[in-house]
């Protein structure tokens, strides 16, 4: 009792503290008062460059989109070259192209070279350009940036997003979709999931596994990445019949349809075939309701047998502790696309556990703004 009410008591103390502080960093006067004094003064002028680096995020975002859409890095791979030779080719002015390549340079992505005539990569410039699909994602953030610019009116679900339009695929609206929109979205989805693949992979262990089910796996990378490791792994991979024709194709073209077949149906609409001792779920149950979710884990947690598994791999919130990756840019794209939404591992864990799955692993993400794991056993 002792402990509780000296626990309870430190509580209090710590929200009163901590109260007091906001209320005077939050008074001009006082902000004016601690200039005089070097370490306070390093504090607030700390806070102060942080909270701005906030405010401006948004142009960081719109440069970084503009140095990708006139292909500014793209043509630095070779070499340094003047804002003159680049503003050439993108139709700009050199003074307007000096103004991007030096906000390129605030950012880390360039660097100046010959005195400041010539501009270059920097590494991070470099690696930028060396992830895979990451240039295409960031220009397909226009429709992303067009719903954030009242981000009151979607919180508040008031708008009509662009990327519900761009992802009618996920919203299931098949009479909407195009074979332009379902190849972008396969095509974009292709390019961007080849890191969580990678993460994923290293993340769980199935040499004891027999037959996989890949659901949701869209045109192949994750099913192909499986077959390559695991050369005695049987793989179906089910999705709708919309990408059927790009994923055999890849599946074919990588020698590997003998290991992969590709089940063609809709998880929403069926059930899943029994039969294989692990099911995957990669990028699949952010793109969807609660609802639907619930639906997913119970239709999985019947097809499997007694100690099968089911591995569920995409980006997640912090729960209680947030983390920008996934509480911030995951939360609010996933609110655009008006169908899903980013989730904490402990909210999944309890879905899985509401399934009926009696023994969730958590496995440590190496790079949780890529993905985080989940692994459930029946």
């Amino acid at each position: 009792m002792v402990s509780f009410l000296s626990g309870a008591a430190g509580r209090r103390s710590w929200f009163s503290t901590h109260f007091l502080f906001n209320k005077l960093f939050s008074n001009t006067k006082f902000q004016k008062w601690v200039s005089g004094f070097p370490i306070l003064n390093y504090l607030a002028k700390r806070e102060g460059e942080e909270i701005f680096d906030i405010i401006m995020g948004f142009v960081k975002s719109q440069v970084l989109l503009a140095l990708v859409e006139l292909q500014i890095m793209e043509r630095l791979i070779e070499g340094p070259l003047s804002a003159k030779e680049l503003s050439q080719n993108a139709n700009l002015t050199e003074e307007r192209m000096e103004i991007l390549l030096s906000a390129g340079v605030a950012l880390g992505l360039l660097k100046r070279f010959a005195n400041g005539v010539k501009y270059g990569l920097s590494i991070r410039g470099a690696s930028l350009m060396g992830v895979p699909g990451l240039a295409e994602l960031i220009l397909h953030h226009r429709h992303f940036y067009k719903d954030m610019q009242d981000p009151v009116s979607l919180l508040r679900d008031e708008v009509d997003t662009k990327l519900s339009k761009f992802w009618p695929y996920v919203l299931g609206e098949k009479e909407q979709m195009s074979d332009t929109v379902i190849e972008n979205y396969s095509l974009l989805m292709e390019k961007t999931q080849k890191l969580v693949v990678e993460d994923t992979l290293k993340m769980i262990q199935l040499d004891e596994v027999q037959y996989l089910m890949d659901v949701g796996g869209g045109s192949g990378n994750f099913a192909i990445a499986l077959a390559k490791k695991y050369k005695k792994l049987k793989i179906t991979l089910l999705d709708l019949p919309e990408v059927a024709q790009m994923a055999e194709k890849r599946i074919f073209d990588a020698g590997l349809n003998s290991q992969i077949n590709f089940l063609s149906r809709s998880f929403k609409e069926h059930s899943l075939p029994e039969g294989s001792d692990a099911i995957s779920l990669i990028r699949v149950l952010y793109d969807h309701s609660d609802d639907t979710v619930k639906d997913i884990l119970a239709k999985a947690y019947k097809a499997l047998p007694s100690g099968g598994q089911l591995i569920i791999s995409e980006p997640m919130t912090g729960g209680v502790r947030p983390n920008q990756s996934g509480d911030i840019y995951f939360a609010f794209y996933t609110m655009a696309m008006r169908t899903g939404k980013a989730r904490s591992a402990n909210q999944i864990e309890n879905l899985c556990r509401e399934a009926g799955f009696s023994k969730v692993i958590r496995r440590k993400p190496l790079r949780n703004f890529i993905t985080s794991t989940l692994v459930s056993f029946k």
